[in-house]
């Protein structure tokens, strides 16, 4: 990753947008295939764990200690605890085997090192950013804000992680993005511990579960149970069910079960060491496009949420995290009907005492959904539809609305011609959110130059906007490779979101 230096407001390059000034800012994040996590690295099958340790138990002592020796000097500095990731994967690996070998530590920390491999989150890409306002505001001069940035990451195999960077708007307007932690973290996934029988019941239909596939599994797990639980009880049912097609449907709501789970990080680690990689079934193929908001309770608590599609390479699951500080962050899958396809974008405060959530559940269009729970959403109203020459394909939400004093200003994708996406822009009545007060004739942001060209060409795109001071600010990607930084006076837009009539 870098980042070009901070703007000095001084080689402005101003793009006229809808006759706005619009300022792309001198950053370049780019990836950086140095970033690299720890993750098990799987022979396949028992018998190859077997024949490996069948050969680490004829290596001599000395062979192992200077063994495991060259791989702490090549590798522990790139990783926190390595030795306690070796153990983890040799235990692991072990209780697969059905073995249980009575070595010394070097020895099972050799054996874990073979069962463990690098992998470089950003070393395709870095794009589709969101940013929100830094949990921790502590330090940040006069008149500045810290921000965080969330970006989606990939590499080999393609599979998206997403990763952070922090960094400050100062009083002038300047940008600046820090350096990111020289290690990364990867998350450790914990468990929810118990399920409600009626809800996930619920989750199972929607998903399309035969109503006989249910019936003999959830009736015996009484009024809570844990995924243990419910692994015992799909055993049971392979047997009673019989049918090959609702045997698969076992593995279904397996995989929903474990869509549930927690994330924690460490209490000293920088929030720019955290990487969410995949950490279920459910999320084989990738975490893609958060979109993060901070969110104001009724009684002034805040808390920060998150939507992102869990992709397995079959299916896509809404997902949703919410956290107070990124140290210890739920995950959960969206519910109800409504709770499809993605791009799903919260808004950040309840209207009218209903949660309300903007999306594209049909692919194409924009709609808006209310809700009582943040969890479950079953109803949703159209709000646009790709209307303009450079949005006939579709049209999106690049994140969450953001609540100004003339109304909801949403950011939009539109995909035109040639595969061409770009950004505009929306403007909603702030008690009803329905009602669209204006929106822009032309693209507010859309690939010129040298922008165009990269691993998908043609594309800008955002998974959300900040406010400071008088000034919008739009981190963006570029052909789904890097991410840049764009800046537009907040009245300006406004005023003409104002003046460009009703939808």
């Amino acid at each position: 990753m870098t980042a070009r230096g901070e703007d000095d407001m001084s080689a402005k390059r101003v793009v006229a947008a809808e006759g706005l000034a619009l300022r792309r800012l001198d950053i370049h994040l780019t990836s950086d295939d140095r970033r690299v996590i720890n993750l098990p690295f799987l022979p396949g099958n028992e018998v190859r764990v077997r024949s490996l340790f069948d050969r680490l138990e004829r290596l001599d002592e000395a062979t192992v200690e200077r063994a495991l020796a060259d791989v702490l000097t090549g590798y522990a500095a790139r990783h926190h605890d390595l030795a306690a990731t070796f153990e983890e994967n040799f235990v692991t690996n072990s209780a697969l085997a059905g073995l249980s070998p009575a070595w010394s530590a070097a020895r099972r920390s050799l054996a874990g090192a073979y069962l463990t491999m690098e992998y470089s989150l950003e070393s395709t890409a870095l794009f589709n950013p969101s940013i929100v306002e830094h949990p921790d505001p502590s330090g940040v001069p006069a008149g500045g804000v810290r921000f965080l940035m969330s970006l989606r990451a990939t590499g080999e195999g393609h599979v998206s992680s997403i990763v952070f960077r922090t960094g400050l708007i100062a009083a002038d307007g300047s940008v600046s993005v820090d350096p990111p932690a020289a290690l990364l973290s990867r998350a450790r996934m914990v468990m929810d511990r118990h399920y409600d029988p009626p809800l996930f019941g619920r989750k199972l239909k929607e998903i399309g579960i035969d109503d006989a596939v249910i019936d003999a599994i959830l009736p015996g797990l009484g009024e809570r149970f844990t995924v243990a639980q419910l692994t015992e009880a799909v055993r049971f049912a392979r047997v009673s069910l019989g049918d090959s097609a609702r045997v698969s449907q076992l593995e279904t709501i397996l995989w929903l079960a474990n869509s549930n789970y927690h994330i924690d990080l460490g209490h000293n680690s920088a929030l720019s060491e955290l990487a969410i990689y995949p950490m279920s079934d459910l999320e084989a193929r990738g975490v893609e496009d958060l979109r993060l908001v901070r969110f104001t309770e009724d009684d002034g608590a805040a808390a920060y949420y998150g939507t992102y599609t869990a992709w397995n390479g079959e299916r896509m699951l809404p997902m949703l995290v919410q956290t107070r500080h990124f140290r210890r962050i739920e995950v959960h899958s969206l519910n109800g009907r409504c709770s499809r396809n993605k791009g799903m974008a919260l808004f950040p405060r309840r209207v009218g005492g209903h949660y309300l959530m903007c999306s594209r559940i049909d692919g194409e269009n924009l709609f808006i959904s209310y809700s009582d729970y943040v969890h479950f959403w079953e109803s949703a109203s159209q709000l646009v539809l790709p209307r303009s020459t450079w949005d006939l394909m579709q049209v999106g939400n690049c994140g969450s609305p953001i609540e100004t004093s003339e109304g909801w200003l949403l950011l939009t994708h539109g995909v035109g011609p040639m595969r061409c996406y770009t950004i505009s822009a929306l403007l909603l009545d702030r008690d009803d959110p329905l009602r669209v007060i204006g929106h822009l004739r032309q693209p507010l942001l859309q690939a010129t130059g040298t922008e165009r060209e990269g691993y998908v060409p043609n594309v800008v795109y955002t998974c959300g906007a900040m406010i400071h001071g008088d000034n919008l600010y739009i981190p963006y990607s570029l052909a789904d490779e890097s991410t840049t930084m764009a800046v537009v006076g907040l009245d300006p837009l406004v005023n003409r979101l104002l003046d460009g009539g009703g939808a």
